[in-house]
């Protein structure tokens, strides 16, 4: 009904609420934000049981009504839980997508642009594994104007860095919690990347995000893991994955990343 307020001032867009998955039937694109609220002090994975629970009584009503839909998951732990609507739906891989990183990274755009002096828009930088605490920053990518940030400063997110840019890492990983703690929950900056997302979609943009999906086969990853890698979007999902180089440390990183989420996801009952 707030929403619904609120139409006047936007295009011309219908806004409906119900409770029956009837309603949602022909969708291109199904968002998933059904889930157990992450609780002060508490990590993404620890709600990995209790939001697999209601993805389950989700999944089977949505993939009825629109068996030709992208869903795209937001709750958390994003990552393990778009591997189980993946399980749960049946569709394509290339059709499950998670929101994953693609909020990190734009964190850290952000960041970076505060230290830097400049738009976030020209900022380029990405975090990639996990939506959580083992997401991998790709230092050695980072760059203003195709100008490598590492090639200016060697040691630049490297433990021996004197200049302290890790500590831009640690705020990015640190700050659902720090949200939460302040007012209870996320929602503006999520909402605004899941838009990014889905006008990628609806629009067929082709842009590149980092956002979860299947990473079997990347990177010597060898397992059924959702992560996030830089993604080509548009109308049919996932298109193509953006094999990055990655330094020695990242890949390690990254697998690491992949291991921990697995360990997770095997515990899960379906």
């Amino acid at each position: 009904m707030d929403l619904q307020h609120g139409v006047t001032f936007l295009k011309n867009i219908k806004i409906s609420a119900a409770t029956d998955f009837s309603d949602t039937k022909g969708s291109r694109v199904c968002i998933v934000t059904a889930g157990a609220r992450q609780r002060e002090g508490e990590t993404r994975l620890d709600l990995v049981q209790r939001n697999t629970d209601i993805l389950k009584s989700i999944m089977p009503k949505l993939t009825e009504h629109s068996p030709n839909t992208i869903l795209l998951i937001i709750s958390n732990p994003v990552d393990i839980l778009t591997y189980v609507a993946w399980k749960l739906s049946g569709l394509p891989k290339t059709r499950v997508i998670g929101s994953g990183t693609n909020l990190d990274s734009a964190r850290f755009r952000f960041m970076m642009s505060e230290r830097l002096n400049i738009a976030p828009s020209s900022c380029h930088g990405w975090i990639i594994g996990e939506h959580g605490d083992s997401s991998v920053p790709v230092w050695s990518g980072i760059n203003i104007a195709g100008v490598r940030l590492r090639d200016v400063h060697p040691s630049i997110g490297k433990p021996e860095d004197d200049e302290g840019w890790n500590e831009i890492h640690r705020k990015v990983v640190d700050s659902a919690y720090e949200i939460i703690k302040l007012k209870g929950y996320t929602s503006w900056a999520i909402g605004l990347s899941t838009a990014n997302i889905v006008q990628a979609i609806l629009h067929n943009t082709r842009t590149v995000l980092a956002v979860s999906t299947l990473v079997k086969g990347f990177h010597g990853i060898e397992e059924d893991v959702f992560l996030s890698l830089p993604c080509v979007i548009g109308s049919n999902g996932v298109t193509h994955i953006i094999n990055q180089t990655l330094t020695d440390d990242e890949l390690l990183q990254l697998q690491m990343s992949a291991n921990m989420l697995h360990s997770a996801q095997i515990k899960i009952i379906m």
